[in-house]
């Protein structure tokens, strides 16, 4: 779903069953999953509170580039957000960021990954796997390559002359299983 103008926007739909809706953590436009959204104030101050003590088990999946061999692998980098959706790594000026790592399945050329994000960060999953070398597939701000059926499927793929193969996914390989 999308967030601007005439397009369709979650909370707006929310609001229309439940006045009071809040959403209670973002994901990033391109991350597909659970977006949780409290229909009142005080299950949202219940819920907030829960994020901010970190009893929430924030779980996602995420398909990375390469084969990448990880056992509770935990990335303990702060990062600083910069504004304009620009984050770094900054040991001296950036916030506590810590995401644990597991390995869930192997493909020919990736990873099916499962991340935890202990603390909850602009960018926090795609920037750690990036220090990783471990881009999330199709995340071209942390240098992740787009999948082609090509890439996958090496006999019997055609394209007509005139037509430019597209990306299998128009977005990241990132979503969110549980919040």
């Amino acid at each position: 779903m999308k967030r601007e103008g005439g397009e369709v926007n979650i909370l707006r739909l929310a609001k229309k069953y439940h006045p009071d809706a809040q959403v209670c953590h973002r994901l990033d436009k391109e991350t597909s999953g659970i977006l949780l959204i409290a229909k009142n104030p005080e299950t949202y101050r219940t819920i907030s509170i829960a994020f901010e003590k970190r009893k929430v088990n924030k779980v996602y999946h995420a398909v990375i580039g390469g084969t990448h061999t990880f056992q509770d692998l935990l990335v303990d980098l702060p990062i600083l957000n910069q504004g304009n959706k620009n984050v770094s790594i900054d040991r001296a000026n950036g916030k506590p960021a810590e995401t644990i790592f597991n390995s869930i399945k192997y493909y020919k050329n990736y990873t099916l990954v499962e991340c935890k994000p202990i603390t909850g960060r602009m960018h926090q999953i795609r920037i750690h796997l990036a220090t990783q070398h471990a881009a999330i597939v199709g995340d071209d701000m942390y240098r992740g390559k787009p999948v082609y059926l090509s890439q996958i499927k090496k006999r019997g793929y055609t394209l007509s002359k005139d037509e430019e193969e597209q990306p299998i996914m128009k977005r990241f390989a990132l979503h969110s299983k549980t919040g």
